[in-house]
């Protein structure tokens, strides 16, 4: 069974999550809920759960200043959120898992049996750390990302990654030292994370970093010489704009 606590400051919303769980996720014991940081870290402390499922915006504080708290975390995390994008972004970059309200069942039942495959995330203070940093610090030279695959936690530089290439629901990493990175998650998803950080998506299989780019080929309707001398593809409906892009480089 996992012993779970519900942080939420509207109390319609943390209702509502607590009905899902109890009617699709047979696994799930509720210890309660908590609408304060106060009252969380006394329910956390007294009722030590396996896994917290925080809401972003706690009335004048945030999850993140709860999670500041605990100098040990001894619980998984899965973030709610309405809409805050900037947050959401910081989330995805540390590998943490996430929810968006309005909460879709089947997405509430993967976080769950995740969180039942794994227990207790050993990398997770090495997430949090990544987490605040990216909080903190919005200039795109020091940002990292944290990648999940079958052999462990990638922490990488931004600017270290030359262009992400999709194979179905795969995606691999290039970077600039020549290595490959390979994650189980769709190239949609890095995208919406990597576009605010100079990538551009010119092909339905290429996500690059706009600042590795040496070279626009018009050979074959277009192509991207990057730095590595790899030539990649440009789509006909993703040319103009990836020339906008380009240009001012």
């Amino acid at each position: 069974m996992i012993k779970a606590i519900i942080v939420e400051d509207e109390e319609k919303s943390a209702r509502l999550l607590a009905n899902l769980l109890s009617t699709y996720c047979a696994d799930v014991v509720l210890l309660g809920s908590a609408s304060t940081i106060s009252e969380a870290i006394q329910l956390i402390n007294l009722e030590e759960p396996d896994v917290l499922f925080l809401d972003i915006e706690l009335q004048k504080e945030t999850g993140f200043d709860l999670l500041k708290r605990f100098t040990t975390i001894n619980f998984q995390l899965v973030f709610t959120t309405a809409f805050e994008q900037y947050a959401l972004n910081a989330i995805k970059c540390s590998a943490l898992d996430y929810l968006l309200k309005p909460i879709d069942v089947d997405e509430l039942k993967a976080a769950v049996e995740k969180v039942q495959r794994q227990k207790l995330d050993k990398q997770v203070h090495l997430k949090l750390e990544l987490l605040t940093q990216h909080i903190q610090n919005t200039n795109t030279q020091a940002i990292q990302i944290a990648l999940a695959t079958n052999e462990g936690l990638h922490i990488l530089k931004v600017t270290e990654i030359l262009y992400l290439e999709s194979d179905r629901q795969y995606t691999t990493f290039f970077l600039t030292n020549g290595e490959k990175v390979m994650t189980s998650k769709n190239i949609g998803e890095y995208e919406d994370l990597l576009s605010t950080h100079n990538f551009f998506r010119i092909h339905h299989s290429y996500l690059i970093n706009l600042a590795e780019v040496k070279k626009f080929v018009r050979d074959s309707g277009g192509m991207a010489l990057m730095s590595n001398g790899v030539l990649l593809d440009i789509s006909k409906r993703r040319k103009d704009a990836f020339l906008k892009q380009f240009i001012k480089q």
